[in-house]
């Protein structure tokens, strides 16, 4: 008989052990010691949805390899997909008053911008409408934006482009709902020309860059927070490759990239902190 729930008190240590090393290895998050009830809450539905008993009975199916789908649910279950429109707002406005004017000033009109890790695609669409905000006080500005994450589910929604209402309440204003989203039944769809500058595209960053090209900018927001110290120094440097010479990094508000690497100079803006390449 299969039981209607996993337990913290039925996770013995090799199993939280081969879970850990498992997770750190397909997508780098580290769990660290003693969250046996962080795995309890994620994955006791999943367990139950396929017919599973035990943590160790999901690692041996996700050893095993034959199961994509399985693989692809347990990240997502174990990813923390947290977002929201304009999030901390501070990268936008530097964005807008002082990123995007800089990069034009110095006679460039294509730029490129990295969404790294974009869930949902709050992150994206929010950078999307920055960039038409713009189009009208420089002239022939183009941009792409490339959209990336571990999760397909994540990015197929992204890709939809459609949030329900509980979510399009989160940091955006009426004025630009009603500018750049039209209502679908109980949800609202952005409109389809802020999805034509935006590819998404599924990328472990734990993967190599070199098929992403060049950017101007890299987002890489509270996500850096779940990686160990070696990941961090790694994504952080291959980042710094994929930027053009006094491009720039965003991190979230309590990640430094001076923490990690000596390849950027920190730029205040506001109430926030932006990474230039040397």
């Amino acid at each position: 008989m299969i039981n209607a729930s996993v337990s913290v008190s039925s996770i013995s240590h090799q199993e939280y052990l081969d879970f850990s090393i498992f997770l750190e290895k397909s997508c780098g998050i580290v769990l660290g010691e003693n969250k046996q009830y962080l795995v309890d809450s994620r994955l006791k539905r999943l367990l139950i949805e396929n017919g599973l008993n035990t943590l160790g009975d999901l690692v041996t199916q996700l050893k095993a390899g034959h199961n994509r789908l399985l693989r692809e649910h347990t990240i997502d279950a174990m990813t923390t997909n947290e977002t929201s429109w304009f999030r901390d707002n501070f990268p936008y406005t530097a964005l807008s008053d002082m990123i995007l004017p800089g990069i034009i000033s110095a006679g460039k009109k294509n730029i490129r911008i990295w969404s790294s890790a974009c869930s949902s695609g709050q992150e994206p669409y929010s950078i999307s409408i920055i960039i038409d905000e713009c189009r009208g006080l420089f002239a022939n500005l183009k941009a792409e934006i490339m959209a990336t994450d571990i999760s397909p589910t994540m990015l197929r929604s992204a890709r939809e482009g459609v949030f329900d209402s509980l979510s399009i309440a989160r940091g955006l204003s009426d004025s630009r709902k009603s500018k750049y989203f039209k209502q679908v039944a109980n949800s609202w769809a952005i409109n389809s020309d802020l999805k034509n500058n935006i590819s998404f595209k599924e990328v472990n960053l734990q993967s190599s860059f070199n098929s992403l090209g060049k950017f101007d900018v890299i987002f890489c927001r509270n996500v850096l927070i779940y990686f160990s110290l070696p990941l961090k120094q790694d994504i952080i440097h291959r980042m710094s490759q994929c930027l053009n010479p006094g491009g720039y990094l965003i991190l979230g508000g309590t990640e430094s990239a001076l923490n990690y690497s000596g390849e950027f100079v920190p730029v205040r803006h506001q109430n926030g902190i932006l990474y230039k390449k040397t």
